[in-house]
């Protein structure tokens, strides 16, 4: 009978984090995986399409140009000693934590900020996977107009500013 009471509590249990699993922000975490997908996808074609730094025109403004990034965003310690990986890596990871606990203690119903969290987190991870796979992040997408050029970036780095601006917009509408 003390079996028959710890299996009704095991399958109480499991219900209960099922139920918290699909009706809290994780339910959006497909988002999140998505993300992670397209952009280790994309990487992967970068890296075996594109020859390293030799720009290959895709439209009048954008190249696909493979560069590896051991620094941040706009190539922000770049030419550090390599503690850089390190530490970036461990933001991305905290970050990517932090998130998914905000995610379960929110309501599934909160849709704007879940999807701007998932993509923030899908890119965090997106980044952190190519800094442990090999100490660098991929970028490949360059964007310009005429001999003006943004910085070179990656899927993972779109969906994070694309997360971030929609948390700001949600701030705004929200005041």
């Amino acid at each position: 009978m003390a079996l028959g009471k710890y299996v009704f509590m095991l399958r109480n249990y499991n219900m209960t984090i099922f139920k918290k699993l699909t009706h809290s922000g994780l339910a959006w975490v497909w988002v999140t995986v998505f993300v992670l997908c397209l952009d280790r996808a994309s990487k992967i074609w970068a890296m075996h399409a594109l020859s390293f730094y030799e720009p290959k025109v895709v439209l009048p403004f954008l190249n696909f140009t493979l560069t590896f990034n051991t620094g941040a965003a706009f190539s922000f310690l770049q030419t550090a000693s390599g503690w850089q990986n390190i530490f970036l890596g461990g933001i991305a990871f905290i970050i990517s934590v932090g998130v998914l606990i905000w995610l379960f203690n929110s309501s599934k119903k909160a849709y704007w900020m879940n999807i701007a969290l998932c993509l923030i987190v899908g890119g965090a991870l997106g980044n952190l996977w190519d800094r442990i796979l090999y100490g660098h992040v991929v970028d490949f997408l360059s964007f310009h107009w005429e001999n003006l050029y943004f910085a070179i970036f990656n899927i993972a780095d779109s969906a994070i500013c694309i997360g971030a601006f929609m948390m700001f917009v949600h701030w705004i509408r929200n005041k």
